[in-house]
């Protein structure tokens, strides 16, 4: 009988055989500035403002084709502030 009763619950799809195992958390997706580590840092903004910002400083050119420095992945959304020297 209790073999009867064992296949029984077995063969049943909704039941698992341990309910008591412990359930895989569910994984979150995530974008490149979520993906950030949490250490950062506070640069001196070309505006007068201080931000704080998670990715590398980084050269490139401006607008008029000087070289600016410029902080990446900051707090506020921003992908790209530029730095006062």
């Amino acid at each position: 009988m209790k073999v009867l009763t064992l296949a029984l619950m077995l063969s049943l799809p909704g039941l698992s055989v341990a309910p008591w195992a412990p359930q895989k958390p569910v994984r979150q997706p995530s974008t490149q500035i979520a993906k950030h580590s949490k250490s950062g840092r506070w640069y001196f903004a070309a505006s007068g403002h201080a931000v704080y910002c998670y990715g590398p400083v980084m050269t490139v050119p401006s607008v008029n084709g000087d070289l600016q420095r410029v902080a990446t992945f900051c707090r506020d959304g921003s992908a790209v502030v530029p730095l006062k020297d």
